[in-house]
């Protein structure tokens, strides 16, 4: 089984993705292709998926039972101990400061000048 998940792609992509799956929701598209059809839709979806994003979860043999990709997607999956998890980035985490130009002046300051190279 597969199930790719477009969000904000062309209308063309989704026509095209029709031949070979079934379209149950506004861009959610189930099928049973055979692997390699799979792998080439994949890199299809990800030629022409623009500015969009792409989710695929299909059948593997593995604990799951499943596997994904990801395509321009802020969630991205994460091997964890044999398991494949999402990572989702956390929006509430601190973001490091950009540099502050009005911060301290750089280089040597006038005291520091005068103990080096004396009062002059």
């Amino acid at each position: 089984m597969t199930v790719i998940i477009l969000t904000n792609c062309p209308a063309g992509l989704r026509g095209f993705l029709t031949r070979w799956l079934l379209e149950i929701s506004a861009g959610v598209f189930v099928g049973k292709p055979s692997a390699r059809v799979r792998d080439v839709l994949w890199k299809e979806i990800q030629q022409y998926a623009g500015q969009g994003r792409a989710l695929l979860a299909h059948t593997a043999n593995n604990e799951q039972g499943f596997t994904f990709r990801t395509h321009d997607h802020a969630w991205h999956p994460t091997d964890h101990e044999g398991l494949t998890l999402i990572h989702r980035p956390n929006p509430d985490a601190p973001r490091p400061a950009a540099p502050s130009r009005n911060g301290p002046p750089t280089g040597w300051s006038r005291a520091s000048k005068r103990r080096r190279f004396g009062k002059g």
